[in-house]
């Protein structure tokens, strides 16, 4: 079988951009083929921009606040995502909901990453949620974005047990560490055309080769 070319991405992003120092390490690394085209922002202190800046990937920041509409917002989002020509469109830490023409325009082709295990606690506090209703097992989801929030067909997931004492940060650190791990191993597997969507499920062909820690993960607590 031929080698398949690396993945030509987009990073939409609101913050300080962890998640994208991941994915820009795991490339450095050689564990992910895939290339950054582009970082965009709709916060323009994004510290995320300086990270993208100083690899010397694109760094754009779009206000939101300057369109009527979200889809005015997206329309702007994708034109400067197809000028690039990206293929995958990755959220890291993007605290915008996407709409319609975003969906359209990269359908099956929008991941995103969330620190619960979908479909508990999705939304902005994930962290906290698990901690109020008293779960033992928290985690992280990498999945495939759809109309709804945080409803998409599931890719990869990790577990990270709730210690004794833990509050938000805590736990959201340890949290944290697991998705620095999966997301870039979710966009390995889409650039390896490994990934297909059925339905609700996403199937992982091959996955019997694939290491266990793929789909679900249990690490010690540290």
């Amino acid at each position: 079988m031929a080698e398949r070319p690396a993945v030509k991405i987009g990073v939409l992003v609101s913050g300080s951009g962890t998640n994208l120092q991941a994915i820009l390490d795991a490339i450095a690394r050689g564990e992910l083929k895939a290339e950054i085209r582009v970082v965009i922002s709709n916060r323009a202190k994004a510290y995320a921009l300086e990270r993208a800046r100083n690899q010397g990937i694109a760094a754009l920041a779009i206000d939101h606040r300057q369109f009527a509409s979200r889809e005015d917002f997206d329309h702007a989002l994708v034109r400067e995502l197809r000028a690039r020509g990206v293929e995958l469109v990755v959220c890291a830490g993007f605290m915008r909901l996407l709409s319609h023409v975003m969906l359209d325009a990269y359908p099956g082709r929008i991941m995103n990453i969330h620190p619960a295990l979908l479909p508990s606690f999705p939304g902005i506090h994930g962290p906290r949620d698990a901690l109020e209703y008293g779960v033992r097992i928290s985690g992280c989801t990498v999945f495939f974005v759809t109309e709804g929030v945080d409803a998409g067909p599931i890719i990869i997931q990790a577990a990270v047990p709730v210690l004794p004492g833990d509050d938000e940060e805590t736990l959201a650190e340890r949290i944290h560490r697991e998705e620095h791990r999966i997301y870039p191993e979710a966009i390995r597997l889409y650039q390896e055309g490994r990934l297909q969507i059925s339905g609700r499920r996403v199937i992982i062909r091959d996955a019997d080769s694939a290491p266990e820690s793929l789909t679900l993960a249990n690490p010690r607590p540290r």
